[in-house]
């Protein structure tokens, strides 16, 4: 692909919320941009009570094409409307590359571009819908989908290399030899400084230094599992109700309301605490003495990759490509999906010994590094281009 001639790329999301999906399309539209290339964002719209991540894209000078129609939920009437809107867009750019990205842009978005002749089409799994969202005979027919789709996409790009395992051995969905590992990429510079920005989360919050602060970043919704958060929160105060530590909850979403009422039937009223959405998360992560993530399924957890690159101890369920990040007695510690108990002793460990807190810290740094920066992400995304258009 010749700088001096440069492809069309049109990216299709189902929606810019909160999260690494987001995050990850919005600057590949920017770099790639910068570096000459056309990259045209489409997506849908997000919901009333999902944060929604649009500021990022005008941060970024990405303006994109919005599909209306193009929503979370599934609708048949609607669905098909917004394919019919991917598939004007597509026509009349004309793009020499569709890359979609999460569940239903990938379906949509691809039907489109096979309609449109699209002369390469590329699709990223940031995750994978057939564990954990579904019912056992929905997850079949979006796996039937996924495989239908596969025979017509050019790659198939994982963001870790179990998520790819588990695409390409165990559920099927694509051939080996279709089918590569881009690990996400970030701008990480704010979090592996994170140290100057220090006391003011803890201010807002009313919370002095002598308190221990436990934090779960990430949208309320059933598949993050905050409740195994709160359970192991109970459970870590039930065996030492005077210990000086707080849990903190980072984030809003359809779960809210219940998660309040747990906590309220629990006894736990100040001891855990709702922030909300937080726009800026460095402040965040600087003043939180230890990270959890309690998810059933997971692709590559961006709040793992930016508690670490703050260098913050890490507590995880063993789900999905966490073990990318986590590495169990190095940068944090692995627990199995919904064993609050384990999650509650694991925390317990590292609460009660700071020179554990401060290495593992260190180590998870030091690892996201090089791994997980925004200029890897670009040239590996590059390079994958380049490479489809050799055939």
């Amino acid at each position: 692909m010749d700088i001096a001639a440069p492809k069309k790329i049109v990216r299709i999301i189902a929606r810019l919320n909160v999260g690494g999906p987001a995050i990850h399309t919005v600057l590949l539209s920017s770099e790639l941009n910068r570096r000459g290339y056309r990259d045209i964002l489409v997506c849908g719209m997000v919901n009333d009570s999902e944060g929604d991540m649009s500021y990022l894209a005008a941060e970024k000078n990405v303006a994109p094409v919005i599909i209306k129609d193009m929503s979370r939920e599934i609708s048949p009437i609607k669905d098909i409307r917004a394919f019919f809107s991917i598939l004007s867009v597509i026509k009349r750019e004309k793009p020499d590359i569709v890359h979609t990205h999460t569940a239903k842009a990938g379906t949509l978005g691809r039907l489109a571009a096979i309609c449109a002749g699209v002369p390469v089409k590329v699709h990223t799994f940031h995750g994978h819908v057939f564990d954990g969202y579904f019912n056992p005979v929905k997850a079949r027919i979006f796996l039937m989908i996924e495989k239908f789709l596969a025979i017509f996409t050019d790659r198939v790009v994982t963001v870790s290399g179990l998520i790819r395992d588990e695409i390409v051995n165990k559920l099927k969905v694509v051939e080996a030899s279709k089918c590569v590992v881009i690990p996400l990429g970030f701008e990480l510079d704010r979090f592996l400084t994170c140290e100057k920005e220090r006391g003011a989360f803890r201010k807002e919050l009313g919370v002095g230094p002598d308190t221990l602060l436990v934090g779960i970043v990430g949208r309320l919704v059933p598949i993050k599992n905050h409740g195994m958060f709160i359970d192991a929160a109970a459970d870590f105060i039930g065996r030492d109700r005077l210990a000086k530590v707080n849990f903190v909850i980072i984030g809003d979403g359809e779960c809210a309301a219940d998660l309040k009422e747990k906590v309220k039937r629990a006894g736990l009223d100040g001891r855990v605490i709702f922030t909300g959405w937080k726009k800026d998360l460095a402040p965040v992560y600087a003043d939180l003495d230890v990270v959890v993530l309690t998810s059933l399924n997971e692709g590559t957890p961006v709040s793992l990759i930016e508690a670490s690159a703050c260098a913050r101890p890490v507590v995880a369920t063993d789900v999905g490509g966490v073990r990318d990040i986590v590495i169990h007695g190095k940068n944090g510690f692995l627990v199995n999906s919904d064993d609050a108990k384990d999650l509650s002793r694991k925390l317990a460990d590292l609460l009660a010994d700071g020179k554990k807190r401060a290495e593992f810290g260190l180590n998870g740094r030091e690892l996201v590094r090089a791994k997980y920066s925004k200029e890897r992400l670009v040239n590996d995304i590059e390079s994958l281009y380049k490479e489809c258009f050799k055939k």
